[in-house]
């Protein structure tokens, strides 16, 4: 299987269990539910879903165990960072956060449903994640419910005023605060910083959730969750260059936003060629542990490259 085939068929069976637990009439009320659709069911790189399916699989081949039996207890928690991930576009695209039109190549969903639904969409996207890792996989197994009860846990962690909430604080105070509080303005290490809570923590959590319902010991697990940070800071770093130098056809999104709202990028603080370079210096750091947990030969290595070579 090439890798091209490889994200098709992880992407595949992503979409399929996504609309497995997506709530449904008369239960859900036709209006949210079709505004939670929209957005989830709108395509687009499946990035965490497809990472913690590969950490899983890298799991299962770092200890002898089966793949397939590795992604079928991930797959929930692929899941459920999918949907956190779509509940936080929702809410970033509202004209309160960035205010943007386009998402996914597509209509954003406060434009489509208006401002309200939007919100509730994403608010009940996030309910959903924490109930489809509580309840899946089925069974009451011990090591089952503690690997369960920790990957919640740090799912929560990743989502939350810790991780990307916070992170998005940061951000929203760095260009927009609110009537009674100035700009904070960030330095070098104050955007890293941002970054690794914005969009870092949720791919660092995508790689480490995959490990831990795979059955990853401590040793494995914490050399997984330095592999996941690196990608996680590339990721953005990449996003931050394709703001400058992407085409909105190609990026699904509107293209130069950040720039012309001067928010902090890594370009406007390094760069263009600094800010590969550093994108760069991420992805060897994140080789070394996947060479440090004999996982090189794994799909994770070619997700790395993917994150790094993107052009959208």
């Amino acid at each position: 299987m090439t890798f091209a085939e490889y994200l098709d068929a992880r992407r595949g069976e992503v979409e399929a269990a996504l609309a497995s637990h997506l709530p449904h009439p008369p239960e859900c009320p036709a209006v949210v539910a079709e505004a939670m659709r929209y957005s989830l069911m709108a395509g687009g790189k499946r990035l965490r879903p497809i990472l913690v399916l590969a950490a899983a699989e890298g799991t299962a081949q770092a200890m002898g165990t089966s793949e397939a039996a590795a992604r079928d207890a991930a797959m929930p928690a692929a899941c459920a960072l999918e949907m956190i991930h779509t509940y936080s576009l929702i809410h970033d695209d509202l004209p309160a956060m960035d205010n943007d039109e386009l998402r996914r190549g597509r209509p954003t969903s406060h434009v489509v449903h208006g401002e309200g639904m939007a919100i509730l969409a994403g608010d009940g996207l996030q309910a959903e994640a924490f109930r489809v890792l509580a309840r899946h996989p089925e069974g009451l197994h011990p090591t089952l419910m503690a690997r369960k009860l920790r990957v919640l846990a740090l799912v929560a962690d990743a989502a939350g005023a810790d991780g990307m909430v916070g992170g998005q604080a940061i951000d929203l105070v760095a260009v927009k605060p609110g009537p009674h509080a100035a700009v904070v303005p960030l330095d070098a290490p104050g955007l890293q910083a941002m970054h690794a809570r914005k969009t870092g923590a949720l791919i660092r959590v995508s790689v480490v959730a995959g490990a831990v319902m795979a059955g990853a010991d401590a040793e494995l697990t914490s050399t997984l969750d330095q592999f996941g940070t690196e990608i996680g800071l590339a990721f953005q770093i990449v996003d931050d260059i394709l703001d400058v130098e992407g085409a909105a056809g190609t990026l699904g999104k509107t293209a130069g936003k950040d720039e012309a709202a001067g928010k902090p990028t890594y370009p406007a603080f390094f760069g263009l060629a600094p800010s590969r370079a550093l994108a760069a210096e991420c992805h060897g750091r994140a080789r070394r542990s996947l060479e440090t947990a004999g996982l090189l030969d794994s799909s994770l290595e070619d997700i790395a490259g993917w994150i790094i070579g993107r052009d959208k």
